[in-house]
């Protein structure tokens, strides 16, 4: 096994040929959409730029960010729906846009490219203070902002766990870039100890969206709740999430099946070191895997009979 395979489940080949997909689907401005004609966001724009880079496309993920760069606001944070290069939703989600930080340290660990980060370094500390400007007194993130006029206006005052749990991570990545950049920011990292406190603590202060499946892995995932308390949690609803090995499902779509958030899941298991059940759901989740290596997304219908036929339903739409 190698870096870039997963023996018996995925090899560099396809790794590349997926890469090369999400590139193909690149708009000319350098976003990355959900899907061929519809919106773009920042925070899976920015998932979609990290897994060109492991690909091995560097350049469409650099163009990428600079679509990113072109796109922030001068509060620090960006829209939440663009298409087409138009704004179509003005909102501000501070998950969204706290995630750059993720992105660039990532590419960091990829390229060490230290003129890549300080070009994004500016982007990355304003998008992070304005996400630390929406702390509630808990410790928890306010997920949004809304806009009005063209301007900032109401604050959704209600935190998400998931969404927190991924500002935590993002706030980690922000304090090592700053370190990196040798501009430290002590507040990033009182603002990522009271929201992990929160996250590991009182859960039952954030927004309850727990019949969905992120709430119940993400505080994992993003890395507030470790070691014997991450691998009870990650227990605690396997049977609840899991559908029958082929991947997660979240009770209110019951029984459609996600890819994305599957993967998630595995990233996860692998964190708190539980790479049987981490390898036996990647391998068991090949069956969204598509012609030229793209992967369905979205609600995806499990397959009846071994999670591995290549006739699938048509997904509904979310």
């Amino acid at each position: 096994m190698t870096a870039k395979t997963v023996e018996d489940v995925l090899t560099w080949a396809q790794v590349e040929e997926t890469a090369a997909s999400i590139a193909a689907m690149q708009e000319p401005d350098g976003a990355i959409p959900w899907t061929t004609g519809e919106h773009t966001d920042v925070w899976n724009h920015v998932e979609a730029a990290m897994a060109l880079l492991v690909g091995g496309e560097v350049e469409a993920a650099e163009r990428a960010y600079d679509w990113v760069l072109s796109m922030q606001r001068d509060d620090g944070s960006w829209p939440m729906k663009v298409v087409g290069g138009q704004v179509e939703d003005h909102s501000g989600e501070t998950n969204m846009s706290a995630y750059l930080a993720v992105g660039v340290w990532h590419h960091w660990l990829v390229r060490r490219d230290e003129e890549f980060v300080r070009r994004m370094w500016p982007a990355v500390r304003r998008g992070l203070d304005w996400v630390v400007g929406m702390q509630l007194p808990f410790g928890g993130i306010a997920w949004s902002q809304e806009w009005a006029d063209g301007r900032p206006a109401k604050v959704n005052a209600d935190a998400l766990v998931a969404g927190s749990s991924s500002i935590y991570q993002s706030l980690r990545a922000g304090a090592a870039l700053a370190e990196l950049t040798d501009e430290p920011q002590p507040e990033w990292e009182l603002a990522g100890g009271r929201l992990g406190h929160a996250l590991r603590e009182h859960r039952d202060l954030f927004l309850d969206k727990s019949e969905f499946s992120m709430d119940w892995y993400y505080p994992v995932l993003g890395g507030a709740v470790r070691g014997p308390a991450a691998r009870e949690l990650l227990d605690s609803r396997w049977d609840t999430f899991v559908e029958d090995g082929l991947g997660i499902r979240c009770v209110s779509h019951n029984p459609w099946v996600t890819g994305a958030e599957t993967c998630e899941l595995v990233m996860a298991l692998d964190a708190v070191g539980d790479r049987t059940r981490a390898i036996r759901l990647l391998a068991d989740m090949q069956h969204l895997r598509g012609e030229q290596g793209k992967y369905w997304t979205g609600y995806v219908f499990p397959t009846t009979s071994t999670g591995r036929t290549s006739t699938r339903p048509t997904p509904p739409r979310p």
